[in-house]
């Protein structure tokens, strides 16, 4: 099992509250097909669109990145749900575009990743269905958002993930899985963090599409919505391959995409089997037991049913929200 952490890296998950893991993964073995089945939803998103008008050309002779920035950057439109394997906070239609494809579903099982979990919470794992792709694409190739006038894509404000469960789920052991499918530097969006401030509790989030904090803050000279957290920031370059392990409550952000080039990545969580998931209304599943190995989900199309059967189901409320929002609305102005 090659994802097992020695006693120091260990220490460093609990201490600093975060791993980066560099070159676990094998960009041709574990990477490689999640890119070609993203091509495939990718071809038909094009085909779509500029069967409607929206866009002039489908863009076929472009690599992958080229041409989701010149689809995004045409149409005016962020098309990133017809990427995602799980559904949006609100709002969700029958219709609502997902992509639960078995290359996906792989990923959600591999190995070397559930060997390091396994060292963090035990043999007993559980996939949390808060997972997500994150396609951010350059801020210049996006047209301002008409309510703020500032380009889409910009930095991702400060936030714990902690705060975008429901509160069942505080004292879940849920480590978030965060892994680029190119790589990642300060210029198109890496990630950075404040290590050990996850010893500091749960701490208030603000309305926003990336919540976190009550007042106005700071980071690198950008003015967003969230706290302004003090002490060490570590920015986090990557390269496809690296995989980062984060507890719950680690203070992350990311950086702005002021590059010519996309930045993709996927955002995975897991925790023990039989703690509450904080997000009930979707569904999770067994990838890894020690206990009971036969009731693990080695089948990809029985996760993307139960996937549609939450979409399609009639009681999962319009407006439904799983943020912790700060009770005092006028904090977060």
């Amino acid at each position: 099992m090659t994802g097992i952490l020695t006693a120091a890296e260990l220490d460093h998950f609990e201490t600093e509250g975060f791993l980066l893991k560099r070159g676990l993964l094998d960009p041709d073995a574990d990477l490689a097909p999640v890119l070609t089945e993203y091509a495939g939803v990718l071809d038909r998103l094009a085909e779509s669109l500029h069967a409607e008008g929206v866009i002039s050309s489908t863009y076929a002779e472009l690599p992958f990145a080229d041409r989701v920035n010149a689809l995004f950057a045409e149409s005016g439109r962020d098309h990133t749900q017809h990427f995602d394997f799980s559904l949006p906070q609100g709002g969700t239609k029958p219709d609502t575009p997902l992509w639960v494809g078995p290359s996906v579903f792989s990923l959600l099982r591999n190995e070397a990743i559930l060997d390091v979990i396994e060292s963090i919470i035990g043999p007993e794992i559980w996939s949390n269905p808060v997972q997500h792709v994150r396609l951010k694409v350059p801020e210049h190739l996006m047209p301002p958002d008409p309510e703020t006038g500032r380009p889409k894509n910009v930095a991702t404000p400060w936030h714990q993930d902690n705060g975008v469960i429901t509160e069942d789920a505080d004292q879940t052991d849920l480590v978030t899985v965060w892994l680029p499918l190119g790589d990642t530097d300060p210029a198109n969006g890496c990630l950075m963090v404040k290590p050990r401030r996850h010893r500091e509790g749960v701490l208030p989030h603000c309305p926003g599409n990336s919540p976190m904090g009550v007042r106005r803050g700071g980071v690198g000279g950008l003015a967003i919505p969230g706290i302004h957290l003090g002490g060490e920031t570590v920015d986090l370059p990557m390269a496809a391959g690296d995989v980062l392990f984060m507890h719950r409550r680690t203070p992350h952000a990311a950086h702005r995409n002021t590059s010519d080039h996309l930045r993709w990545s996927f955002d995975l969580r897991y925790q023990p089997i039989g703690q509450p998931s904080g997000r009930d209304a979707y569904p999770g599943f067994v990838a890894r037991s020690a206990a009971d190995p036969g009731a693990e989900q080695r089948d990809p199309q029985p996760w993307a049913d139960s996937w549609y059967a939450a979409r399609a189901a009639s009681e999962l409320p319009s407006d439904r929200r799983f943020n912790r929002w700060d009770p005092d609305a006028a904090a977060c102005a």
